[in-house]
């Protein structure tokens, strides 16, 4: 019979990381189904923001400080790994906040997509991070909007049908 040893062994993740996580995916799936470019940046903004709440969630120790950091802060302290996507999101906010505001022209569709493509990739990267046994990606759909060059996305409920 085999015994781990004290280096081998791991604490299980509580349900708070598979919360975030599956509510990461919605938001991901609602960008990818979005057609206007500042409803799918904000959503795949929050899509990261839930992403790196899982991250938290399983390796954040409890703190009793006054002050709390934002989550890309925080994200960047508990897991210097992901000190890089902390930063790129971080970077984002600013848009997402003027999106939400419904500022003309916040975000471009380029800027969208792309935002939509990394927060995939950030999720992606964390169900390694933490270990877990690996989602199939949300497939991709060709529209054929010819003012598009980018590919849209599909939600997986639309596949089921």
């Amino acid at each position: 019979m085999a015994t781990r040893t004290a280096t081998e062994f791991r604490a299980p993740l509580g349900p708070d990381v598979f919360v975030s996580l599956e509510r990461a995916r919605a938001s991901l799936a609602e960008a990818m189904d979005a057609t206007e470019p500042a409803e799918r940046y904000v959503a795949a903004h929050i899509a990261a923001l839930r992403t790196a709440a899982a991250v938290l969630a399983g390796k954040a120790k409890p703190t009793t400080r006054r002050s709390r950091p934002n989550a890309w802060t925080l994200l960047a302290r508990v897991a210097p790994e992901l000190s890089e996507w902390a930063t790129f999101f971080a970077a984002g906010a600013g848009k997402r906040a003027a999106a939400e505001a419904g500022l003309p022209h916040a975000v471009t569709e380029r800027e969208a997509d792309d935002l939509v493509r990394e927060a995939e990739r950030f999720l992606n990267v964390v169900i390694g991070f933490l270990e877990l046994p690996h989602q199939l990606p949300l497939p991709r759909q060709q529209t054929e909007c010819s003012d598009r060059t980018e590919p849209r996305y599909l939600d997986l409920r639309e596949t089921a049908a």
